[in-house]
């Protein structure tokens, strides 16, 4: 199902800005492989409207999942997820525009008017911290 592209305000208009985690979003940051596989399970649990992930193109290819502020710190997540937000790990995370030259981060999933953010218990679930993750 393709949803429609919701542009909050912390995404920029052109290219890609760095905004500060725990501000207008926390982050959970999984690398490589891992984190590609479990962007597309998580896509399917949420009907390809999973909410803002990022994926990062150089370097290790990690992947940021974009989650409503002050929310990283609700659960224990497995230990190769890094989390950025209040609390924890403040850092900056890249957001690039919804279209245009972006490279070297870009939108593995938009967010949109019914996934703003992604929704912690089904990344949880597509980590397969929870139950078993299809």
């Amino acid at each position: 199902m393709t949803q429609a592209i919701h542009r909050p305000d912390w995404v920029p208009a052109s290219g890609h800005q760095l905004r500060m985690s725990g501000v207008h979003f926390d982050a959970l940051r999984v690398q490589g492989i891992r984190g590609e596989e479990v962007a597309a399970r998580l896509g399917r649990l949420t009907g390809d409207d999973a909410g803002p992930v990022v994926w990062q193109g150089t370097g290790p290819r990690w992947m940021y999942f974009l989650l409503p502020p002050r929310t990283a710190g609700d659960r224990a997540w497995p230990l190769d997820v890094e989390r950025y937000g209040t609390g924890f790990q403040v850092g900056f995370v890249g957001v690039p525009a919804l279209n245009g030259h972006t490279w070297p981060l870009m939108w593995q999933s938009r967010p949109t008017p019914t996934a703003p953010f992604v929704d912690a218990d089904r990344l949880y679930e597509a980590l397969g911290a929870g139950r078993a993750a299809t």
